[in-house]
């Protein structure tokens, strides 16, 4: 007997002696997770300064990154994105969107550049609606029209930002606060946008807002894109498909006139991969008037509220872009506007169609337009809007 009871006090010793540095083991093993969970935040969002507004108040930009090699640089100035890796068909990473190295550069008249766009993406007639009888006046800043949330938009203020870090990217999540009045606006309006860079090669954007009075909200991003990397290139030889059978015809101010016309049989149809350049000078009115393509398009339902809605290839390079939503419309514009006039991040120009932007969003003049979906705000409800835009190559 005290054979076996020394035999098994012998044994609950070492299995303490085990236990013990079983747990020691385990505390270090958590610590050095800690310090690679640490290291892994810090090697995937970097905060550094990027210049001052007239006011003095500092602009900071957020360098975001994956595993893969994909950055993507948000300045808290307008949420802007304003440089964009992604591989080609050989792995090569190369900036792919339009925009400026400093601050300064985007102060002047610049065409939206990456920029976030609110309180409403794209054009509003005569610069008014009505809500419950009341109307509303709206800074005019595009002819008699009202475009992209006025002359001082989201695009041109601060957001105070946040970064996060998911096992393998980042998150950086941007918010403001439109005062109630702001642009001709009803209600203060608390705004949220998060970035989410995955390991996919994908960047997720949510959109959120709430207001303490009815108002109208239509929220989207504003990139324009040149898969080639280079900027001196147009984007005419990009092949867009675009998962709609109709869009929305423009007067010549590029309001919607209320029809829904199918695309079949015009130069609007790119239900099939199609070259940008292929049909962008015809002999058509809708092209004349936006001198291009700057139409709305009206996105196909899909089985789940989150869908395709277009895509962007560039076959020299491989590069391949694709953008899901769960928005009704999308505005494919091709740079048409862009002249040479703006100096590009790498000495040369902005030509025109050197770069093209496809924004989901509701539809432009949705506020006068009944029969369009709805982009009213009330009071206890949650504005809600959810895009990716995905990279690959073939």
């Amino acid at each position: 007997m005290k054979t076996i009871k020394a035999s098994l006090l012998f044994f609950v010793f070492f299995a303490a002696l085990f236990n013990s540095g079983c747990k020691e083991n385990k505390k270090e093993n958590q610590s050095e997770q800690e310090t690679v969970n640490t290291e892994s935040v810090k090697n995937h969002i970097e905060k550094s300064a990027f210049g001052e507004m007239p006011d003095g108040q500092q602009v900071d930009k957020y360098t975001l990154t994956n595993d893969n090699g994909m950055e993507i640089d948000v300045i808290t100035y307008g949420g802007i994105i304003t440089r964009w890796t992604a591989p080609d068909k050989d792995g090569n990473y190369e900036d792919v969107v339009l925009g400026f190295n400093d601050l300064d550069s985007y102060f002047g008249d610049v065409p939206y550049f990456g920029a976030l766009i609110g309180r409403y993406g794209n054009r509003i007639a005569n610069g008014q609606f009505s809500l419950d009888g009341e109307t509303y006046t709206l800074a005019k800043n595009n002819g008699p029209n009202h475009l992209h949330g006025g002359i001082t938009g989201f695009d041109k203020k601060v957001w105070k930002a946040e970064p996060e870090s998911t096992g393998d990217g980042a998150i950086l999540v941007l918010t403001y606060t439109s005062a109630d009045g702001e642009e001709g606006y009803p209600g203060k309006l608390d705004v949220k946008v998060t970035y989410t860079l995955t390991g996919d090669n994908e960047l997720d954007i949510q959109y959120e807002a709430v207001t303490d009075k009815p108002t109208v909200v239509n929220l989207t991003q504003h990139t324009y894109f040149n898969l080639s990397g280079d900027f001196s290139n147009d984007i005419l030889d990009h092949e867009v498909t675009l998962n709609a059978s109709a869009y929305l015809p423009v007067d010549a101010g590029l309001i919607p006139t209320g029809e829904l016309r199918p695309v079949e049989g015009t130069p609007f149809d790119f239900t099939q991969p199609k070259a940008v350049g292929k049909e962008i000078e015809a002999d058509n009115q809708q092209i004349q008037r936006g001198g291009g393509y700057d139409h709305c398009w009206v996105l196909n339902e899909t089985e789940d509220d989150f869908g395709f809605a277009a895509s962007a290839y560039h076959p020299e390079t491989g590069r391949v872009l694709e953008v899901y939503t769960d928005e009704p419309g999308i505005q494919f514009y091709t740079g048409n506007f862009l002249n040479g006039a703006l100096a590009s991040k790498t000495g040369g120009t902005y030509g025109k169609r050197s770069g093209l932007c496809l924004e989901t969003q509701h539809y432009p003049d949705s506020p006068n337009q009944e029969a369009f979906p709805t982009t009213r705000l009330n009071p206890g409800e949650t504005y809600s809007s959810h895009t990716s835009f995905k990279f690959s190559t073939k």
